[in-house]
Protein backbone atom coordinates (compact mmCIF):
# COMPACT_ATOMS: atom_id res chain seq x y z
CA UNK A 1 0.00 0.00 0.00
CA UNK A 2 1.36 3.27 -1.02
CA UNK A 3 1.51 6.04 1.64
CA UNK A 4 -0.07 9.32 1.88
CA UNK A 5 1.95 11.56 3.32
CA UNK A 6 0.70 15.82 4.13
CA UNK A 7 2.95 17.72 3.78
CA UNK A 8 1.72 21.38 5.93
CA UNK A 9 3.96 24.41 5.27
CA UNK A 10 2.97 27.84 4.74
CA UNK A 11 5.52 28.08 1.85
CA UNK A 12 4.79 26.84 -1.04
CA UNK A 13 8.81 26.62 -2.68
CA UNK A 14 8.94 24.18 0.61
CA UNK A 15 6.04 22.27 -0.14
CA UNK A 16 7.93 21.79 -3.88
CA UNK A 17 10.95 20.60 -2.91
CA UNK A 18 9.69 17.97 -0.23
CA UNK A 19 6.61 16.71 -2.70
CA UNK A 20 9.58 16.25 -5.20
CA UNK A 21 11.46 14.00 -2.59
CA UNK A 22 8.60 12.04 -1.38
CA UNK A 23 7.06 11.89 -4.87
CA UNK A 24 10.28 10.02 -6.40
CA UNK A 25 9.99 7.02 -3.53
CA UNK A 26 6.54 6.68 -4.80
CA UNK A 27 4.86 8.58 -1.80
CA UNK A 28 0.96 9.95 -2.73
CA UNK A 29 1.33 13.38 -1.58
CA UNK A 30 -1.52 16.26 -0.51
CA UNK A 31 -0.61 19.67 1.04
CA UNK A 32 -2.24 22.36 3.22
CA UNK A 33 -1.06 25.74 3.58
CA UNK A 34 -1.92 26.46 6.99
CA UNK A 35 -3.22 24.61 10.24
CA UNK A 36 -6.97 24.58 9.81
CA UNK A 37 -6.91 23.07 6.78
CA UNK A 38 -4.34 20.68 7.68
CA UNK A 39 -6.79 19.48 10.42
CA UNK A 40 -9.74 19.16 7.79
CA UNK A 41 -7.53 17.26 5.18
CA UNK A 42 -6.82 14.72 8.66
CA UNK A 43 -9.68 14.79 10.23
CA UNK A 44 -11.01 13.30 6.39
CA UNK A 45 -9.03 10.63 6.37
CA UNK A 46 -6.87 12.02 3.45
CA UNK A 47 -3.43 11.42 5.20
CA UNK A 48 -0.94 8.74 7.19
CA UNK A 49 1.71 10.55 8.22
CA UNK A 50 2.08 14.43 8.74
CA UNK A 51 5.14 16.63 7.90
CA UNK A 52 4.41 19.39 9.88
CA UNK A 53 6.09 22.98 9.59
CA UNK A 54 6.27 24.71 13.33
CA UNK A 55 6.79 28.54 12.39
CA UNK A 56 3.18 29.09 10.44
CA UNK A 57 1.20 32.41 10.51
CA UNK A 58 -1.65 31.90 12.57
CA UNK A 59 -1.79 28.33 13.80
CA UNK A 60 1.64 26.95 14.56
CA UNK A 61 2.53 23.54 14.06
CA UNK A 62 2.37 22.92 17.75
CA UNK A 63 -0.84 23.91 18.15
CA UNK A 64 -1.86 21.77 14.82
CA UNK A 65 -0.35 18.67 16.40
CA UNK A 66 -1.91 19.35 19.50
CA UNK A 67 -5.05 19.10 17.94
CA UNK A 68 -4.18 15.88 16.22
CA UNK A 69 -3.55 14.18 18.98
CA UNK A 70 -6.08 15.52 21.22
CA UNK A 71 -8.99 14.38 18.58
CA UNK A 72 -9.69 10.52 18.30
CA UNK A 73 -10.12 11.06 14.84
CA UNK A 74 -6.84 11.89 14.35
CA UNK A 75 -4.77 11.22 17.51
CA UNK A 76 -2.98 7.85 15.93
CA UNK A 77 -1.50 9.93 12.80
CA UNK A 78 2.49 10.10 12.90
CA UNK A 79 3.23 13.64 13.14
CA UNK A 80 7.11 14.94 11.89
CA UNK A 81 7.89 18.14 12.89
CA UNK A 82 9.84 19.86 10.25
CA UNK A 83 11.39 22.80 11.48
CA UNK A 84 14.64 25.22 12.10
CA UNK A 85 14.61 25.41 15.42
CA UNK A 86 17.12 22.89 16.62
CA UNK A 87 17.50 23.51 20.64
CA UNK A 88 16.23 20.50 23.23
CA UNK A 89 13.94 22.28 24.55
CA UNK A 90 12.08 22.88 20.79
CA UNK A 91 12.29 19.46 20.54
CA UNK A 92 10.53 18.49 24.06
CA UNK A 93 8.02 20.92 23.32
CA UNK A 94 7.04 19.34 20.20
CA UNK A 95 7.17 15.67 21.94
CA UNK A 96 4.81 16.81 24.25
CA UNK A 97 2.56 18.22 21.89
CA UNK A 98 2.25 14.21 20.46
CA UNK A 99 5.10 14.70 17.57
CA UNK A 100 6.85 11.71 16.77
CA UNK A 101 9.75 13.29 15.28
CA UNK A 102 11.61 16.34 14.16
CA UNK A 103 13.44 16.43 10.94
CA UNK A 104 15.71 20.16 10.77
CA UNK A 105 15.98 22.04 8.05
CA UNK A 106 17.46 21.93 5.39
CA UNK A 107 15.67 18.21 5.51
CA UNK A 108 18.41 15.33 4.57
CA UNK A 109 16.87 13.53 2.10
CA UNK A 110 18.04 10.28 3.34
CA UNK A 111 16.67 10.83 7.03
CA UNK A 112 13.35 11.84 5.53
CA UNK A 113 12.57 8.97 3.46
CA UNK A 114 13.90 6.60 6.58
CA UNK A 115 11.66 8.63 8.87
CA UNK A 116 8.40 8.72 6.37
CA UNK A 117 8.82 4.87 6.26
CA UNK A 118 9.56 4.10 9.50
CA UNK A 119 6.71 5.53 10.73
CA UNK A 120 4.25 4.40 7.99
CA UNK A 121 4.75 0.67 8.73
CA UNK A 122 3.70 1.55 12.59
CA UNK A 123 0.70 3.37 11.23
CA UNK A 124 -0.38 0.30 9.21
CA UNK A 125 -0.01 -2.23 12.34
CA UNK A 126 -1.89 -0.36 14.36
CA UNK A 127 -4.69 0.57 12.14
CA UNK A 128 -4.52 -3.71 11.44
CA UNK A 129 -4.98 -3.92 14.92
CA UNK A 130 -7.81 -1.17 15.49
CA UNK A 131 -9.85 -2.82 12.50
CA UNK A 132 -9.77 -6.43 14.43
CA UNK A 133 -10.21 -4.40 17.76
CA UNK A 134 -13.38 -3.42 16.43
CA UNK A 135 -14.94 -6.39 16.40
CA UNK A 136 -14.46 -6.78 20.00
CA UNK A 137 -16.22 -3.07 20.56
CA UNK A 138 -19.39 -5.12 18.50
CA UNK A 139 -19.05 -7.42 21.01
CA UNK A 140 -18.93 -4.84 23.78
CA UNK A 141 -15.86 -5.44 25.09
CA UNK A 142 -14.49 -1.80 25.85
CA UNK A 143 -10.79 -0.39 25.46
CA UNK A 144 -8.48 -1.15 28.11
CA UNK A 145 -6.50 1.60 27.16
CA UNK A 146 -3.17 2.75 29.45
CA UNK A 147 -1.79 5.43 27.92
CA UNK A 148 -0.21 7.68 30.49
CA UNK A 149 3.85 6.59 29.77
CA UNK A 150 4.24 6.19 33.25
CA UNK A 151 6.44 3.58 35.24
CA UNK A 152 7.36 1.48 32.38
CA UNK A 153 10.02 -1.64 32.70
CA UNK A 154 12.90 -0.59 30.33
CA UNK A 155 16.08 -2.46 29.50
CA UNK A 156 19.36 -0.23 28.81
CA UNK A 157 22.17 -2.00 27.11
CA UNK A 158 25.10 -0.55 27.54
CA UNK A 159 28.28 -1.37 28.17
CA UNK A 160 30.00 2.12 29.12
CA UNK A 161 29.57 2.40 33.08
CA UNK A 162 29.22 6.34 32.95
CA UNK A 163 26.90 6.15 30.31
CA UNK A 164 24.18 3.76 31.78
CA UNK A 165 25.15 5.46 35.06
CA UNK A 166 23.62 8.65 33.68
CA UNK A 167 20.99 7.63 32.01
CA UNK A 168 19.51 5.39 35.08
CA UNK A 169 20.24 8.41 37.48
CA UNK A 170 17.91 10.68 35.00
CA UNK A 171 15.23 8.01 34.83
CA UNK A 172 15.21 6.19 38.35
CA UNK A 173 12.59 8.30 39.79
CA UNK A 174 10.31 7.62 36.67
CA UNK A 175 10.70 4.25 35.08
CA UNK A 176 12.07 0.75 36.69
CA UNK A 177 15.08 0.62 34.28
CA UNK A 178 17.86 -2.19 34.42
CA UNK A 179 21.16 -2.32 32.82
CA UNK A 180 22.73 -5.40 30.68
CA UNK A 181 26.28 -4.40 29.87
CA UNK A 182 26.59 -7.79 28.33
CA UNK A 183 25.29 -7.24 24.72
CA UNK A 184 25.18 -10.66 23.97
CA UNK A 185 22.94 -11.07 26.91
CA UNK A 186 20.52 -8.41 26.08
CA UNK A 187 18.38 -11.08 23.46
CA UNK A 188 17.99 -13.61 26.41
CA UNK A 189 16.86 -11.38 28.61
CA UNK A 190 15.09 -8.99 26.82
CA UNK A 191 13.03 -12.52 25.48
CA UNK A 192 12.43 -13.64 29.40
CA UNK A 193 11.27 -10.19 30.74
CA UNK A 194 8.24 -8.42 29.98
CA UNK A 195 9.85 -4.99 28.94
CA UNK A 196 7.87 -2.22 27.44
CA UNK A 197 10.86 -0.56 25.69
CA UNK A 198 15.04 -1.51 25.12
CA UNK A 199 16.96 1.38 24.78
CA UNK A 200 20.53 0.29 22.94
CA UNK A 201 23.46 1.93 22.48
CA UNK A 202 24.43 2.56 19.31
CA UNK A 203 28.15 2.29 20.04
CA UNK A 204 28.53 -1.22 21.94
CA UNK A 205 32.25 -1.94 22.24
CA UNK A 206 33.14 -4.50 19.87
CA UNK A 207 29.39 -5.49 19.29
CA UNK A 208 27.08 -4.95 16.34
CA UNK A 209 24.32 -3.12 18.22
CA UNK A 210 22.45 -3.07 14.97
CA UNK A 211 21.96 -6.83 14.72
CA UNK A 212 20.83 -6.82 18.21
CA UNK A 213 18.15 -4.42 16.95
CA UNK A 214 17.41 -6.94 14.37
CA UNK A 215 17.65 -9.98 16.74
CA UNK A 216 14.84 -8.42 18.86
CA UNK A 217 12.71 -7.93 15.95
CA UNK A 218 12.99 -11.36 14.73
CA UNK A 219 12.50 -12.93 17.92
CA UNK A 220 8.57 -13.33 18.60
CA UNK A 221 9.00 -12.80 21.54
CA UNK A 222 9.93 -9.23 21.48
CA UNK A 223 8.91 -8.12 17.96
CA UNK A 224 6.54 -6.08 19.50
CA UNK A 225 9.04 -4.22 22.25
CA UNK A 226 9.83 -0.52 21.08
CA UNK A 227 13.80 0.26 20.45
CA UNK A 228 15.33 3.84 21.74
CA UNK A 229 18.69 4.05 19.79
CA UNK A 230 21.38 6.22 21.33
CA UNK A 231 23.84 7.74 18.97
CA UNK A 232 26.11 10.26 18.27
CA UNK A 233 25.96 13.26 15.86
CA UNK A 234 28.58 10.85 13.37
CA UNK A 235 26.17 8.05 13.90
CA UNK A 236 23.64 9.24 10.83
CA UNK A 237 24.25 6.41 8.29
CA UNK A 238 23.75 3.83 11.23
CA UNK A 239 20.93 5.75 12.75
CA UNK A 240 18.77 5.51 9.26
CA UNK A 241 19.72 1.74 8.91
CA UNK A 242 18.62 1.28 12.34
CA UNK A 243 15.27 2.79 11.26
CA UNK A 244 14.71 0.25 7.80
CA UNK A 245 15.51 -2.44 11.05
CA UNK A 246 12.46 -1.31 12.45
CA UNK A 247 14.20 0.76 14.83
CA UNK A 248 11.24 3.58 16.38
CA UNK A 249 13.26 6.32 17.94
CA UNK A 250 16.46 7.56 18.53
CA UNK A 251 18.38 10.24 20.71
CA UNK A 252 21.63 11.99 19.94
CA UNK A 253 24.30 12.33 22.56
CA UNK A 254 24.84 14.59 24.89
CA UNK A 255 21.49 13.67 25.93
CA UNK A 256 19.07 15.92 26.97
CA UNK A 257 17.16 15.01 30.45
CA UNK A 258 13.81 16.33 28.95
CA UNK A 259 14.51 14.94 25.54
CA UNK A 260 15.10 10.98 26.86
CA UNK A 261 12.08 11.55 29.07
CA UNK A 262 9.51 12.77 26.45
CA UNK A 263 10.80 10.21 24.01
CA UNK A 264 10.40 7.33 26.36
CA UNK A 265 7.01 8.66 26.86
CA UNK A 266 5.92 8.56 23.93
CA UNK A 267 7.44 5.07 23.11
CA UNK A 268 5.37 3.64 26.24
CA UNK A 269 2.36 5.15 25.19
CA UNK A 270 2.41 4.00 22.11
CA UNK A 271 3.30 0.33 23.56
CA UNK A 272 0.46 0.23 25.65
CA UNK A 273 -1.93 1.52 23.39
CA UNK A 274 -0.51 -1.50 20.98
CA UNK A 275 -1.27 -3.71 23.53
CA UNK A 276 -4.67 -2.48 24.69
CA UNK A 277 -5.65 -3.09 21.05
CA UNK A 278 -3.89 -6.88 20.89
CA UNK A 279 -6.37 -7.75 24.18
CA UNK A 280 -9.60 -6.67 23.17
CA UNK A 281 -8.59 -9.03 19.58
CA UNK A 282 -7.83 -11.69 21.63
CA UNK A 283 -10.74 -11.18 23.81
CA UNK A 284 -12.71 -10.82 21.19
CA UNK A 285 -11.39 -14.24 19.69
CA UNK A 286 -12.26 -15.96 23.17
CA UNK A 287 -15.95 -14.58 23.20
CA UNK A 288 -16.58 -15.74 20.09
CA UNK A 289 -15.31 -19.37 20.85
CA UNK A 290 -15.91 -19.99 24.45
CA UNK A 291 -18.92 -19.76 26.73
CA UNK A 292 -18.56 -17.09 28.96
CA UNK A 293 -19.86 -19.50 32.13
CA UNK A 294 -18.15 -22.16 32.17
CA UNK A 295 -14.90 -21.26 30.15
CA UNK A 296 -15.19 -24.08 28.08
CA UNK A 297 -15.50 -24.29 24.32
CA UNK A 298 -18.87 -23.62 23.01
CA UNK A 299 -21.16 -24.76 19.76
CA UNK A 300 -19.24 -22.64 17.34
CA UNK A 301 -15.62 -24.07 17.93
CA UNK A 302 -17.10 -27.67 18.50
CA UNK A 303 -19.03 -27.65 14.75
CA UNK A 304 -15.51 -26.24 13.27
CA UNK A 305 -13.33 -28.61 15.38
CA UNK A 306 -15.29 -31.96 14.94
CA UNK A 307 -15.55 -31.44 11.17
CA UNK A 308 -11.32 -30.99 11.09
CA UNK A 309 -11.33 -33.81 13.85
CA UNK A 310 -13.15 -36.52 11.76
CA UNK A 311 -11.73 -35.53 8.57
CA UNK A 312 -7.72 -36.39 10.28
CA UNK A 313 -9.31 -39.70 11.65
CA UNK A 314 -10.46 -40.65 8.24
CA UNK A 315 -7.33 -39.81 6.84
CA UNK A 316 -5.23 -41.73 8.97
CA UNK A 317 -7.75 -44.33 9.68
CA UNK A 318 -7.92 -44.26 13.54
CA UNK A 319 -10.66 -44.23 15.58
CA UNK A 320 -12.69 -40.84 16.85
CA UNK A 321 -15.41 -41.04 19.68
CA UNK A 322 -17.95 -38.55 21.05
CA UNK A 323 -19.93 -38.24 24.24
CA UNK A 324 -23.02 -36.21 25.06
CA UNK A 325 -24.07 -35.54 29.20
CA UNK A 326 -26.67 -34.54 30.08
CA UNK A 327 -27.25 -33.30 33.33
CA UNK A 328 -30.73 -34.81 34.73
CA UNK A 329 -33.41 -32.89 35.83
CA UNK A 330 -32.05 -29.78 35.72
CA UNK A 331 -34.72 -27.61 35.50
CA UNK A 332 -35.78 -28.81 38.76
CA UNK A 333 -32.22 -27.43 40.25
CA UNK A 334 -33.30 -23.69 38.33
CA UNK A 335 -36.73 -23.90 39.95
CA UNK A 336 -36.35 -25.07 43.13
CA UNK A 337 -33.01 -23.72 44.25
CA UNK A 338 -33.36 -20.71 41.84
CA UNK A 339 -30.89 -19.93 38.53
CA UNK A 340 -27.94 -18.48 41.08
CA UNK A 341 -27.81 -22.14 42.04
CA UNK A 342 -28.27 -23.58 38.70
CA UNK A 343 -25.07 -21.62 37.19
CA UNK A 344 -23.14 -22.79 39.97
CA UNK A 345 -24.17 -25.89 39.20
CA UNK A 346 -23.31 -25.95 35.70
CA UNK A 347 -19.83 -24.40 36.83
CA UNK A 348 -18.97 -26.92 38.99
CA UNK A 349 -19.94 -29.86 36.12
CA UNK A 350 -17.49 -28.20 33.89
CA UNK A 351 -15.07 -28.31 36.09
CA UNK A 352 -15.52 -32.06 36.98
CA UNK A 353 -16.11 -33.29 34.15
CA UNK A 354 -12.37 -31.58 32.81
CA UNK A 355 -10.43 -32.71 36.24
CA UNK A 356 -11.51 -36.87 34.98
CA UNK A 357 -10.50 -36.38 31.29
CA UNK A 358 -7.50 -36.81 29.30
CA UNK A 359 -5.46 -34.35 27.66
CA UNK A 360 -6.21 -35.12 24.07
CA UNK A 361 -9.72 -35.39 24.94
CA UNK A 362 -11.98 -31.42 23.96
CA UNK A 363 -14.75 -30.34 26.11
CA UNK A 364 -17.54 -28.10 24.75
CA UNK A 365 -21.08 -26.74 26.08
CA UNK A 366 -23.47 -27.45 23.56
CA UNK A 367 -26.08 -25.55 24.94
CA UNK A 368 -28.04 -25.40 28.09
CA UNK A 369 -27.37 -28.86 30.37
CA UNK A 370 -26.13 -30.18 27.52
CA UNK A 371 -22.25 -30.70 27.14
CA UNK A 372 -20.08 -32.72 24.50
CA UNK A 373 -16.59 -34.28 24.79
CA UNK A 374 -14.80 -35.01 21.47
CA UNK A 375 -12.14 -38.02 22.33
CA UNK A 376 -9.61 -38.45 19.02
CA UNK A 377 -7.90 -42.05 18.95
CA UNK A 378 -10.38 -43.54 21.48
CA UNK A 379 -12.36 -46.84 20.42
CA UNK A 380 -15.82 -47.09 21.65
CA UNK A 381 -14.47 -49.49 24.36
CA UNK A 382 -12.38 -46.83 25.59
CA UNK A 383 -14.64 -44.18 25.40
CA UNK A 384 -17.16 -46.25 27.40
CA UNK A 385 -14.83 -46.61 30.66
CA UNK A 386 -13.77 -42.68 29.99
CA UNK A 387 -17.69 -41.82 30.28
CA UNK A 388 -18.15 -43.96 33.53
CA UNK A 389 -15.46 -42.54 35.42
CA UNK A 390 -16.80 -38.73 34.35
CA UNK A 391 -20.50 -39.64 35.29
CA UNK A 392 -18.93 -41.00 38.66
CA UNK A 393 -16.94 -37.76 39.18
CA UNK A 394 -20.16 -36.44 39.18
CA UNK A 395 -22.16 -38.74 41.19
CA UNK A 396 -19.33 -39.08 44.12
CA UNK A 397 -19.88 -35.75 45.48
CA UNK A 398 -23.06 -33.33 46.09
CA UNK A 399 -22.92 -29.96 44.33
CA UNK A 400 -22.41 -26.68 46.36
CA UNK A 401 -25.05 -24.15 45.64
CA UNK A 402 -24.58 -21.70 48.45
CA UNK A 403 -21.54 -21.11 50.04
CA UNK A 404 -22.58 -18.97 52.33
CA UNK A 405 -25.42 -21.47 53.63
CA UNK A 406 -22.83 -24.40 52.74
CA UNK A 407 -26.41 -26.28 50.83
CA UNK A 408 -25.45 -28.69 48.74
CA UNK A 409 -27.85 -31.26 46.27
CA UNK A 410 -26.99 -34.25 44.54
CA UNK A 411 -26.53 -34.46 40.52
CA UNK A 412 -26.30 -37.17 38.52
CA UNK A 413 -25.44 -36.98 34.62
CA UNK A 414 -26.67 -39.28 32.02
CA UNK A 415 -24.40 -39.72 28.78
CA UNK A 416 -24.57 -41.13 25.15
CA UNK A 417 -21.54 -42.46 23.55
CA UNK A 418 -21.07 -43.00 19.41
CA UNK A 419 -17.85 -44.08 18.10
CA UNK A 420 -17.48 -42.38 14.24
CA UNK A 421 -18.60 -44.53 11.31
CA UNK A 422 -17.60 -45.14 7.58
CA UNK A 423 -18.95 -41.66 6.71
CA UNK A 424 -17.26 -39.79 9.21
CA UNK A 425 -20.20 -37.50 9.28
CA UNK A 426 -20.48 -34.97 12.28
CA UNK A 427 -24.23 -34.41 12.48
CA UNK A 428 -24.66 -38.15 11.61
CA UNK A 429 -21.81 -38.44 14.86
CA UNK A 430 -23.64 -36.21 16.78
CA UNK A 431 -27.09 -37.77 16.25
CA UNK A 432 -26.27 -41.27 16.89
CA UNK A 433 -24.41 -39.92 20.45
CA UNK A 434 -27.84 -38.08 20.86
CA UNK A 435 -29.95 -41.06 20.70
CA UNK A 436 -27.69 -43.03 22.79
CA UNK A 437 -27.98 -40.03 25.48
CA UNK A 438 -31.97 -40.49 25.04
CA UNK A 439 -31.98 -44.69 25.64
CA UNK A 440 -29.75 -43.31 29.03
CA UNK A 441 -32.83 -41.27 30.01
CA UNK A 442 -35.57 -43.54 28.80
CA UNK A 443 -33.48 -46.43 31.23
CA UNK A 444 -33.46 -44.04 34.38
CA UNK A 445 -31.04 -41.77 33.71
CA UNK A 446 -27.85 -41.52 35.25
CA UNK A 447 -25.86 -43.86 32.88
CA UNK A 448 -23.62 -44.57 29.82
CA UNK A 449 -25.19 -45.82 26.73
CA UNK A 450 -23.60 -46.40 23.56
CA UNK A 451 -24.65 -46.24 20.47
CA UNK A 452 -24.49 -49.68 18.10
CA UNK A 453 -21.99 -49.35 15.46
Amino acid sequence: MTARVLIVDDLLPNIKLLEARLSAEYFDVVSATNGPEALALCRDGRCDIVLLDVMMPGMDGFEVCTRLKSDPATMHLPVVMVTALDQPADRVRGLECGADDFLTKPVDELALIARVRSLTRLKIMLDELRARANTSANLGLSSRETNDGARGRILLVEDRPSSADRIVASMRDLHNIEIENHPQDALFRAAENNYELVIVSLNLTDFDALRLCSQLRSLERTRSVPILLLADVEDRPRILRGLDLGVNDYIVRPIDRNELIARVRTQLRRKRYADSLRDNVQAAIELAVVDALTGLNNRRFLETHLANALDQAAHKNRPLSLMILDIDHFKSVNDTYGHDAGDEVLKVFAQRIKRVLRGADLVCRLGGEEFVVVMPDTPLPVAARVAERVRAAVEGDKFPTDAAASRTIPVTTSIGLAERGDDANADALLRRADKALYASKAAGRNRVTAAAA
